[in-house]
């Protein structure tokens, strides 16, 4: 191999694990935010919401919109930081063309599926039964690859199919811990809203590797963000609330939240982590392929729950985020099922020979 020729392998080695480590980093910023997201909705006016007295407001109420609510805060202020960052880079005026251009259709339409429909199924899991919905979430990969078979007439492969019933097993031994007189009230139907989530963000998996195969990954972020953010905050939220008993439900509960300031410094952080979570998966896929991308962000089944435990069991003191072991192997487990169903391991060691 000739000097020219290493110095060319070696820079599509360091790109490659760039990607891998942005992939990475994605997972952990997912964690990250579903702490801080569970904090500020346990802080300030939330505490009053979600306390012995509630307020008033009903169990609907308590369940559904405010979760909403929690999800449009938290895709609201991730949005306006990601204008925020293309602003300064100059790219603003490229993420308002592109809005109307078939990939801009396409994120537009990935972000409703991940937005409003499993952004917010993800948040009520969140509040009903803590940290064990997240390996239920992380699915998502399993989803995708079979809806990718069923829409796309995608090959499903024995290896990918053997990932898809190790995650089907992991999600069962997680849910296996809803049984018995110490589970929480309201896991069963957290381990059911979870799978909703995992459900919208299967299918937005699907559709929007086009999208962001055509565009800069930082203006389909931005296009993700504030759809999901506008959607949730001018539809989804009014929704509810109509259904709750009246719209000027979601105007008064909004006003009360965005004033709490307990509150929203910690959904000022969530932003942040959320637009990473996902700004780093797209981009990690761009360098290390979306299949291995998809394995390490789904690590997320495990960074999760431990971050939850970590900042609001340990540093904040909250109760109720130990998991019981069976959940932690699940996690893991899971994790490893994912890898399986993005990738072949094999690929590994042969990428190691060439290097």
């Amino acid at each position: 191999m000739t000097p020219a020729q290493q110095a060319k392998q070696k820079l599509v080695s360091s790109f490659f694990r760039k990607g891998i480590t942005l992939a990475i980093l994605s997972g952990m910023c997912y964690g990250l935010y579903s702490a801080f997201v569970t904090l500020g909705m346990s802080r300030g006016i939330w505490d009053d919401w979600y306390g012995d007295n509630t307020m008033g407001l009903s169990v609907f109420v308590i369940t559904y919109v405010l979760g909403a609510l929690g999800a449009a805060l938290n895709d609201t202020i991730s949005a306006v930081w990601a204008a925020g960052i293309a602003a300064v880079k100059g790219k603003f005026g490229d993420f308002i063309k592109c809005l109307n251009t078939k990939p801009g259709r396409v994120m537009i339409f990935a972000a409703l599926c991940g937005g409003p429909i499993a952004g917010t199924a993800y948040i009520v899991g969140l509040q009903l039964a803590g940290s064990i919905i997240i390996p239920i979430t992380a699915l998502c990969p399993a989803i995708g690859a079979i809806l990718s078979r069923i829409v796309f007439k995608q090959k499903l492969t024995p290896r990918m199919m053997l990932g898809i019933a190790i995650c089907v097993a992991a999600s069962f031994m997680i849910g296996s811990t809803a049984i018995g007189d110490d589970a929480p009230t309201g896991l069963v139907l957290g381990l059911v809203v979870a799978f909703v989530a995992a459900l919208g963000w299967g299918i937005e998996g699907c559709v929007a590797g086009y999208g962001t195969s055509m565009i800069d990954y930082e203006i389909g972020i931005t296009i993700r963000q504030t759809v999901s953010g506008l959607a949730n905050l001018l539809i989804l939220l009014p929704i509810f609330a109509i259904m709750a008993g009246g719209i000027g439900l979601s105007g008064e509960l909004l006003g009360m939240a965005v004033t709490s300031g307990e509150a929203m410094p910690f959904f000022v952080i969530s932003g942040f982590f959320a637009l990473f979570a996902f700004s780093l998966w797209y981009k990690g896929n761009g360098m290390c392929g979306t299949a291995l991308g998809m394995a390490c962000n789904g690590m997320y089944s495990f960074w999760g729950p431990l971050f939850c435990w970590i900042i609001l069991g340990v540093f904040v003191g909250m109760e109720g985020w130990e998991l019981p072991p069976i959940a932690w192997f699940a996690a893991v487990l899971m994790a490893v099922g994912i890898f399986l169903i993005a990738m072949n391991p094999l690929d590994l060691l042969k990428k190691k020979e060439v290097e």
